[in-house]
């Protein structure tokens, strides 16, 4: 509650809206402003971790949205359980980069665009948001078209389902209560459950299962290029560029401090852990219930998913898919759109809080609130172009999480920014070879959904074999990433005083000064953008000569 604003504190610190300085009122319990106390014993700690729950398991279950049901079960029905293993390679590459995430918005109080735009300059930070809107608003209307197609298979009106979908999610939102919200939002997370009776009840292999989780393989009879293009779709709907802003500004929206990281990185890893549980059962239920079937190898969406189990292992278990599609799509929605909210929100200086009410934070609500309704629309327009926005997801989305992933690695080797919460040498180390290797699936899937027939498995074969010499060196590179060497005041800084750290207001920041290697990383970030941005612009010439 904005009772609780210290003055005082909002100065010695970079925090734009006063709301979210106060009680930390989770779903799951309190803790007041005034509470610096030590966490000793197993029950203060426990306590601690309910009140802090919230960010991590909301923004890893709302990756597992609608357009994660289609990949995952399309991955199930056409290759079985054979790509079971993409998604523990994902693991640590998904806590990285929510970790980073959580830390900047513990410890500097503002959101992931706002920093954007101050420490890279106003292009960059418009060129973030403006992607990051478009996606959002496109990846939105893919969650109603999930909400449409399970309301259809359970018999209900594809228009009344999304229409009530649509009130339900604005409704959550809009009550100017942030626990209340969160209590919603957990709601859904424990929702998401109903997957695994699914599981139970078409019980696959699990000596099948347990082998194809940790052996790495190509499904035998599948096409390159197709199953390539698949896994590259897995990475991109397990790790989407709207996370990375949701999260930063749900800790800063929390009032989560730097104390709390620890507590918070075990929120992360509970969320980790529902994403993979959650996509592995679809992916080993869906292959169970489709071997054997005329249906198999020939996925067409979601629908047909619930349509195939309710033939095929009987009615009870397609319903439970298509609820657990409706609650997916709810949490996706929501999410995505906050994600959004918040963005623009810190960059236009408004006011930005689900702490506060529609009355008193107008731009704000009103962006979410427009986001919803004009995805919903779209979705019932007839003869909407909804293939073509969902390849335009795919598309954008190709595009801006390399870019987003950059900027993330660049502002956690920031000092001014984090001070003795910057990376080491390990995380930069790992981090870089993620980012290159995202560049390099990037363009994979750019090319592909631009010029499928052109995307040839020599061609992906030969991206895959130099960008992946191209990963090597410039990881090696990206360990000595940071602006500067470590202060020793920060270097010798104590576990309490650490903790305690924030981020000075914006104004009293030192000019960024980029490193050799940030310097390097920036200057593969504008080739990739132009190389992604040449091929999005010959697709359009190719189109126009043609038509």
């Amino acid at each position: 509650m904005t009772r609780h604003f210290n003055p005082t504190e909002a100065t010695k610190s970079a925090v734009l809206d006063e709301a979210h300085i106060g009680y930390i009122r989770g779903a799951l319990g309190t803790i007041h402003h005034a509470d610096h106390g030590p966490r000793i014993g197993f029950k203060r700690r426990l306590q601690t971790l309910f009140a802090i729950l919230g960010p991590g398991l909301i923004v890893m279950v709302g990756d597992n949205d609608a357009g994660a049901f289609g990949t995952y079960t399309q991955a199930g029905q056409n290759y079985g359980t054979s790509l079971l293993w993409t998604l523990l390679l994902l693991v640590p590459v998904l806590y990285v980069n929510q970790e980073m995430v959580l830390r900047l918005g513990a410890v500097t109080g503002v959101g992931h665009a706002r920093l954007i735009v101050e420490r890279f300059g106003k292009f960059w930070g418009a060129f973030s948001v403006i992607d990051l809107f478009l996606l959002n608003a496109l990846t939105i209307v893919t969650e109603f078209i999930g909400i449409s197609l399970a309301f259809s298979y359970l018999g209900v009106s594809r228009e009344l389902g999304v229409a009530l979908s649509a009130v339900i999610i604005m409704a959550a939102v809009g009550t100017g209560d942030f626990r209340r919200f969160e209590r919603f939002a957990l709601m859904l997370c424990a929702g998401s459950l109903v997957l695994i009776p699914i599981f139970v009840m078409i019980h696959p292999p699990m000596a099948e299962v347990a082998r194809d989780m940790f052996l790495v393989q190509l499904p035998k009879d599948g096409k390159l290029s197709e199953v390539m293009l698949l896994v590259i779709a897995i990475v991109g709907t397990t790790i989407a560029p709207w996370q990375l802003f949701f999260q930063q500004s749900y800790v800063i929206d929390k009032r989560i401090t730097p104390r709390f990281i620890r507590y918070e990185r075990v929120d992360l890893w509970l969320g980790i852990a529902l994403v993979v549980i959650g996509a592995a059962a679809m992916m080993a239920f869906t292959a169970a219930a489709f071997a054997g079937r005329p249906e198999a190898g020939s996925f067409t969406d979601a629908g047909g998913v619930a349509e195939g189990l309710g033939r095929y292992a009987g009615r009870l278990p397609g319903i439970l898919f298509a609820l657990a599609l409706i609650d997916a799509s709810v949490i996706g929605a929501a999410a995505v759109s906050l994600s959004t909210a918040y963005a623009l929100g810190d960059v236009l200086s408004l006011k930005h809080s689900l702490h506060r009410k529609p009355s008193d934070a107008k731009g704000f609500y009103g962006v979410y609130f427009a986001l919803i309704v004009v995805s919903a629309g779209l979705v019932l327009t007839p003869g909407a172009p909804l293939g073509l926005l969902t390849n335009a997801v795919q598309t954008l989305a190709g595009v801006l999480l390399p870019s987003a992933t950059v900027f993330l690695l660049l502002l956690c080797n920031d000092e001014a920014v984090l001070g003795p919460w910057v990376n080491g040498w390990g995380m930069n180390l790992f981090t870089g070879a993620i980012v290159a290797v995202l560049v390099m699936l990037s363009i994979i899937l750019t090319a592909s959904v631009l010029f499928p027939e052109q995307t040839s498995e020599t061609v992906i074969s030969s991206i895959l074999v130099g960008g992946s010499a191209l990963a090597a060196a410039i990881a090696l590179g990206t360990g000595s990433l940071r602006t500067g060497r470590r202060s020793k005041a920060h270097g010798a800084i104590g576990r309490h005083a650490r903790d305690s750290w924030r981020m000075p207001p914006l104004h009293a920041l030192p000019p960024a000064k980029l490193s050799m290697s940030s310097r390097i990383w920036m200057s593969v970030l504008r080739c990739y953008l132009l190389l992604a941005g040449g091929l999005v612009l010959a697709r359009i010439v190719t189109l126009a000569v043609t038509h």
